[in-house]
C-alpha cells in the first residue's frame, strides 16, 4: 500500500467515526436498499460496504452472510480509489487484479462486480452500493443508472445518520453546559447570601440602635443599605429556587388527595388575614409530582398576594381533569398585567415595570413555567388591566 493510500484509508477512517455507524446492528431502509439493487440487477448478492483502515464492514448484506473481509481483499478499496462513478471487473477470474483474490478463489466465488461509491459531503468516499455474483455478467444503462440512484439514497441515509448524531451530540453539550451554569448560579448565589445576610442584619441593627444619634441624611443612607441588601437577598433567594427546580421533578409521581394538598398550601398562609384562596376541583385525586406541584402554586399565589392592589386578595384555584392532563386556573383579583408583557413574564429576569421598587426579580415565574414544562405541560396568562390575571397552566397525568 502506498504512503497516499495509507493517508487516504486514515482520513476516510476519520470521517466514518463521525456517522457512528460502524458495528451497528443492521436497519430495515439499508437492507431494502440491497435487496431492491439485487433484483435490478440480477445478481445474487448486493452490499453497502464501509470501509475503515483494516477491514471493510457491511451495513447491509444482501445474500450472504459475510459481515466483513479484510481491507487488502476488498473490492470497494479498488472502487473508491478509481476516480469513475462506478468500477465494474466483468470477470475477476481474467482479471489481473483480482484472479489471485481469495475471494475470488475460495469459497464466495466472486465474479463479476460492480461498485458505485458512496462519498461524503466533503468529498471523501466512505464505502460502496455494490451488487456481486458468481458469472460474469453486462449491466444495461438502465441498471447502471438505478443502481447510482439508489447509491445517492445510501449517502442520503448517511448524511440524516450523521445529522442526527451531530444533533445528540450538540444536545449533550448542551446540556451539559446547562448543568454547569446551574451549578455555578447555586454556588455563587449560595455563597453570595451569607454576606448579604449580615449586612441586611447590620444594618437594621444600625437603623434600631443608633438611628436616634443619626442625621437624617445618614439614617436614609442605613436604610437604603437595609433596603438594598434585602433587594439582593430575594434575588438570590430566586436563582437558589430556580436552580433548584430540577431537583424537585427527582420526586417520583404520587397519589394526592386534593383535600390533603388544599390545606398543605393554606397552612402557609394561615396568618395572612388579608388573603382569600379558594379552591375547586372536580379530581378528588390527583396522580402527579407533590413537590413540584407545591412550588408552582405557592409562586403563583405568592405573586398574586404581593402584587395585589386591594384591600383583601382574593384567589380562585380551580383543578379540571381532561384525559391525559390536569388543567389548573389560578385567577386573582389585582391589578392585572398588560397585554405587551403577557408574553414575556415566564423569561427569566423579565419585569413587568423596571421602574416599580417591588416589581421583583423576573425568577418565579420563570421557575413555575420550568417546572410546568418538566411535568409535561404549558402555561399562559389571561389578564385585563385592572381586572386580575389568570394563569392557566396544564401538566400530565
Amino acid at each position: 500500500m502506498t504512503k497516499d493510500q495509507d493517508e487516504n484509508d486514515h482520513r476516510r477512517a476519520e470521517e466514518l467515526k463521525k456517522y457512528s455507524i460502524l458495528d451497528t446492528l443492521p436497519e430495515e431502509d439499508y437492507d431494502n436498499i440491497t435487496r431492491i439493487a439485487s433484483q435490478i440487477c440480477n445478481t445474487k448478492i448486493s452490499l453497502i460496504s464501509l470501509l475503515d483502515e483494516n477491514r471493510q464492514w457491511f451495513k447491509s448484506n444482501h445474500g450472504t452472510d459475510l459481515k466483513e473481509t479484510p481491507i487488502e481483499h476488498s473490492f470497494c478499496h479498488h472502487a473508491i480509489e478509481d476516480k469513475d462513478e462506478m468500477y465494474i471487473v466483468t470477470d475477476a477470474r481474467v482479471d489481473e487484479e483480482f484472479k489471485k483474490n481469495p475471494l475470488v478463489k475460495g469459497e464466495t466465488n466472486i465474479v463479476f462486480y460492480a461498485g458505485v461509491p458512496l462519498t461524503s459531503e466533503k468529498g471523501i468516499p466512505l464505502g460502496t452500493l455494490c451488487v456481486i455474483d458468481e458469472k460474469p455478467k453486462k449491466l444495461s444503462d438502465s441498471q447502471i443508472s438505478t443502481l447510482k440512484a439508489l447509491a445517492k439514497q445510501v449517502i442520503n441515509l448517511l448524511k440524516l445518520r450523521k445529522n442526527q448524531v451531530e444533533l445528540e451530540n450538540s444536545m449533550r453539550s448542551l446540556k451539559s453546559k446547562n448543568e454547569e451554569l446551574e451549578r455555578f448560579a447555586y454556588i455563587a448565589a449560595h455563597d453570595i447570601k451569607s454576606p448579604l445576610n449580615n449586612i441586611f442584619s447590620l444594618s437594621s441593627m444600625i437603623a434600631s440602635s443608633k438611628g436616634n444619634s443619626m442625621d437624617d441624611d445618614t439614617l436614609e443612607m442605613v436604610h437604603y443599605i437595609e433596603d438594598s441588601s434585602q433587594k439582593l437577598i430575594d434575588l438570590v433567594n430566586g436563582l437558589l429556587e430556580y436552580s433548584k427546580a430540577d431537583n424537585y421533578l427527582k420526586t417520583e409521581r404520587e397519589e394526592l388527595p386534593v383535600s390533603q394538598f388544599k390545606n398543605d398550601i393554606l397552612n402557609f398562609y394561615l396568618d395572612d388575614d388579608k388573603s382569600k384562596i379558594k379552591f375547586n376541583s372536580n379530581p378528588d385525586v390527583l396522580f402527579t409530582n407533590k413537590i413540584a406541584l407545591q412550588q408552582i402554586l405557592l409562586n403563583l399565589i405568592g405573586n398574586s398576594i404581593k402584587y395585589n392592589d386591594k384591600e383583601t386578595t382574593k384567589i380562585v384555584i380551580n383543578i379540571t381533569e381532561n384525559p391525559g392532563e390536569y388543567l389548573f386556573e389560578v385567577s386573582d383579583n389585582g391589578p392585572g398585567i398588560p397585554e405587551s408583557h403577557q408574553k414575556k413574564i415566564f423569561n427569566i429576569f423579565h419585569r413587568v415595570n423596571d421602574t416599580n421598587d417591588d416589581s421583583g426579580n423576573g425568577i418565579g415565574l420563570a421557575t413555575v413555567k420550568k417546572l410546568v414544562t418538566s411535568l409535561g405541560g404549558s402555561i399562559e396568562v389571561h389578564s385585563k388591566e385592572g381586572e386580575g390575571a389568570t394563569f392557566k397552566f396544564y401538566i400530565s397525568k
